[in-house]
């Protein structure tokens, strides 16, 4: 029971930091929840609005210069990354860090489950009732309705020892 009150303590601290430090550049919906070292960042000019009943599960990572919208009812295992944006590289003659951002836009449905260590990066738009499996890396928009595996197989070797 103790443990109970703390953790919605903690968990109301949480979300009030992030709305005093993001102002008007976030929209947290009621009843969402999170583990520990849920990272937010939101540059300027990014807006970040969070659905109702969304659980994120230990070190998830949200960076925001553009847009990101996440649905109702989204669970996200742990370690899962989301990036609207990518770094400029087009002049060989400047630094990349200095050449600034490309600034884009994730859009997440209604009752996603994203699985551990998934990586969304920008431009992707998931529809809603959208599985996507652990490890995957999402570059591109999936449908709604939809199972997202990764197709990279084991390669099991057999560890041969030389005589010495």
């Amino acid at each position: 029971m103790i443990k109970r009150i703390i953790d919605k303590i903690y968990l109301e601290m949480h979300i009030f930091k992030f709305k005093s430090l993001y102002k008007n550049k976030i929209t947290i919906g009621r009843k969402i929840s999170f583990r520990k070292r849920l990272n937010i960042r939101i540059s300027k000019g990014g807006s970040l609005n969070i659905g109702e009943k969304v659980f994120f599960n230990n070190d998830c990572s949200i960076n925001c210069a553009g847009k990101i919208e996440i649905g109702d009812f989204c669970i996200f295992g742990e370690n899962v990354k989301l990036y609207d944006h990518g770094h400029n590289y087009s002049n060989p003659q400047e630094l990349i860090r200095d050449q600034g951002l490309k600034k884009g836009k994730i859009t997440m449905g209604k009752n996603c489950w994203i699985g551990s260590n998934v990586t969304i990066l920008a431009n992707v738009e998931i529809g809603e009732n959208v599985i996507i499996g652990a490890n995957c890396l999402i570059y591109k928009s999936i449908p709604s309705n939809s199972i997202v595996k990764c197709n990279s197989g084991l390669i099991i070797e057999k560890l041969i020892y030389k005589d010495n």
